[in-house]
């Protein structure tokens, strides 16, 4: 089984990211799926209600519903050459500064990088 990891495809930022992690995920184990399609098929119904154009959401194997700045700990974590990285994102106070400062950038991305009009897959 693997990760579920959700991200806005009308996101420059997003798509980018996404398009780099995919190049790290060496054993794939991610599983990457647009918010479009969720809204679009309604294939997750756990994702109901939940601000999935807002953070990243990710709904790990063991079935965990992570959001925001715990989604971006644990999917580094689960990535060979990043694992270094997400391990250091669990160190005691790290969530102190990184769900704020995540909710921060996330909430200016639109700003900085656009929206595309039509959402990217690949």
């Amino acid at each position: 089984m693997k990760h579920i990891v959700f991200y806005d495809a009308q996101c420059p930022f997003c798509f980018n990211v996404k398009r780099v992690l995919r190049k790290f995920d060496w054993l794939n184990k991610i599983k990457w799926v647009s918010v479009q399609e969720v809204e679009a098929s309604g294939k997750y119904p756990y994702l109901e209600g939940r601000n999935t154009l807002d953070e990243i959401h990710m709904l790990t194997k063991e079935g965990e519903i992570k959001q925001g700045f715990d989604s971006i700990r644990k999917l580094l974590s689960v990535l060979p050459p990043l694992a270094l990285i997400g391990l250091l994102l669990y160190l005691p106070g790290m969530k102190l500064f990184g769900s704020p400062a995540y909710r921060w950038f996330s909430g200016h991305r639109y700003d900085w990088f656009g929206r595309y009009d039509i959402p990217r897959y690949s």
